[in-house]
């Protein structure tokens, strides 16, 4: 699994390669694929109970990377490939659709669903990953329906399957101006935990570049967390690394 962050088609500010067991693959990709997706909060109530709105809607983005996944062609020498936008994610999948499925049945909610690789199919359905009946791309539908300008497109591209997610305006731009900046330093606390996860030997630079604010802003949140007691730096600014405190 080859996934990157883009800020256009040839610029490249994150790069991952995923290995590992099928089941692995799915939870490291997703960790990569959040740590780059903005996040809203939303305050309601006298509690002051907080509500995180991603992006995407996180079902939507797991099903399509279980579905890369599943229904991929092992014989091909490709890599599933992601990569992650500003405003759109796109998955390419080697292998094309299997067993006479089409582009149009896809768009219906009835189509009967086919399997390539039947034993990793029986591996996720016991795991409870997916269903078999098909319902994945019907659930899918559902859960963008909550983002009013959201977009799912899919075709055959290439020799492969590629599928198209994306919005023309988020739908967390409305809840934006509603926060206050306190929960705006919590959002970036949040994902300078998560790019630690993916690489304990990330830089403050490569942070700073990744989440797109000054490096100084870095360093006050790394320093927040460290009194905290969240995070702590092991070893020299050059060959140390980052320790998640649990």
């Amino acid at each position: 699994m080859h996934i990157g962050r883009f800020k256009t088609q040839s610029h490249i500010i994150d790069d991952k390669m995923v290995r590992g067991s099928l089941f692995e693959a799915v939870d490291n990709t997703m960790t990569f694929i959040i740590s780059h997706l903005k996040v809203a909060f939303e305050i309601t109530g006298k509690t002051s109970q907080r509500t995180e709105i991603f992006e995407y809607p996180l079902p939507a983005i797991r099903e399509l990377v279980l579905n890369a996944i599943i229904h991929r062609d092992y014989k091909s020498p490709s890599d599933i490939q992601i990569r992650i936008f500003d405003k759109e994610i796109t998955i390419f999948n080697p292998g094309k659709l299997y067993g006479g499925l089409t582009i149009d049945d896809l768009k219906t909610d009835n189509y009967q669903a086919q399997s390539r690789n039947k034993l990793i199919t029986e591996a996720f359905y016991l795991t409870k990953d997916i269903e078999k009946y098909g319902s994945g791309y019907r659930r899918i539908r559902e859960q963008i329906a909550e983002y009013p300008t959201m977009y799912f497109d899919f075709e055959e591209n290439s020799g492969g399957y590629l599928v198209k997610i994306g919005y023309e305006k988020q739908k967390t731009d409305k809840v934006t101006d509603k926060v206050t900046d306190k929960v705006t330093d919590i959002q970036r606390r949040i994902k300078i935990i998560e790019l630690i996860k993916i690489n304990n030997k990330i830089s403050t630079t490569e942070m700073a570049e990744i989440i797109d604010v000054t490096k100084r802003t870095i360093l006050r949140d790394i320093e927040k967390l460290k009194e905290q007691n969240k995070v702590k730096r092991i070893g020299s600014e050059k060959s140390g690394y980052w320790q998640i405190i649990k």
